[in-house]
């Protein structure tokens, strides 16, 4: 675990979307091929080789069908199979979410951690103030991918961390029991209205998600980490919806329940705005993986705990050839120092 010798407590935690890693020999979608053992050893050795350069004590992850996956990259990272917590793709036949049949229908968002788990639950229903017709379909009122809470013991500190996957940008065609489309995708007009439905359901994800944290937040001195796939930049209006970080310009307040990116915050920052990005989206590089934390990692903050040292991203394998990939998305890496 990491612990400098000047005596410092402190832990670094990363974020990283594994791009449907799931068991060998198991269909996770109807239309892409199961991984065989080959592909699988792969693919569990290029995650080993890309987590392994960010040494995390703490990682959240997304886009994973098995548990049993999820647990064999975190003994090859040196973590212990309990340290993996994915309750919606178990693979233990105990399991009330999957009855140990692993994710169903889409993947899961999970979380590695070194730290003592106090604390494990999920974000499972849209808040009810966050709940708004999606258009032709109706309430949006459950998670498509819940979040995952776990609230950790970071050297007698308890932090929660929340790990998301927010709904994608991309269009929302409406389709039949079968899966067989409804609609004319090549016409521009429907594709608009496809993405706007797409949209609808993240912002209420965003605003529950939003909610949970001021709960969590208000008059309270608990620190909170909320990171993860939030498929959209940090200044758009679904990720600042979860954060409200601007509002803390208007009122000072609002420091209690806001969160902070952490790559702005950094002590080291500089240098990082030339070669941040996680994804390539329609050949451009973005944020969509990010890191906030709340206002007792802020240095200046009279209830400050702690502070995010530096912020470090992973990203030279998306310069490579898409087949030769593992993931399609970087990793964000923050270190950050408790007080003594």
């Amino acid at each position: 675990m990491s612990n400098n010798t000047e005596g410092h407590k402190q832990f670094y935690i990363a974020t990283a979307n594994l791009l449907n890693f799931a068991n060998p020999n198991r269909t996770y979608y109807e239309n892409a091929p199961a991984y065989n053992d080959k592909a699988y050893e792969h693919k569990l050795r290029g995650l080993t080789d890309l987590l392994a350069k960010a040494h995390a004590d703490i990682i959240a992850v997304q886009e994973v069908w098995d548990s049993n996956a999820l647990e064999a990259l975190a003994v090859s990272l040196g973590f212990k199979p309990e340290h993996a917590v994915i309750p919606l793709a178990s693979n233990d036949n105990a399991s009330i979410y999957t009855k140990g049949m692993g994710a169903q229908n889409t993947p899961a968002v999970g979380i590695i951690s070194r730290f003592e788990q106090l604390e494990t639950s999920l974000l499972e229903d849209i808040a009810p103030k966050a709940i708004i017709d999606v258009p032709d379909i109706g309430p949006y009122q459950r998670f498509n991918r819940p979040p995952l809470v776990l609230r950790v013991d970071a050297y007698g500190q308890p932090i929660t961390i929340i790990t998301a996957h927010l709904k994608s940008k991309r269009a929302f065609f409406l389709r039949d029991e079968n899966g067989d489309l409804l609609e004319d995708m090549d016409d521009p007009n429907i594709r608009v209205r496809a993405k706007l439905r797409s949209l609808c359901m993240r912002a209420a994800e965003a605003a529950s998600i939003r909610m949970s944290i001021i709960e969590r937040l208000q008059h309270t001195r608990e620190p909170l980490i909320l990171l993860g796939d939030m498929n959209d930049v940090t200044g758009s209006v679904t990720t600042q919806l979860m954060t409200e970080t601007g509002e803390v310009n208007y009122d000072k307040s609002m420091r209690d329940v806001a969160l902070f990116d952490a790559a702005r915050i950094q002590a080291r920052y500089g240098w990082m705005k030339d070669v941040a990005y996680t994804h390539i989206y329609q050949g451009m590089p973005e944020v969509i993986d990010q890191l906030f934390v709340s206002e007792e990692f802020l240095p200046d903050s009279k209830f400050s705990l702690g502070y995010v040292d530096r912020v470090d991203y992973f990203n030279d394998h998306l310069k490579w050839d898409y087949d030769d990939r593992v993931t399609d998305h970087g990793i964000i890496r923050a270190k950050i120092k408790l007080k003594d």
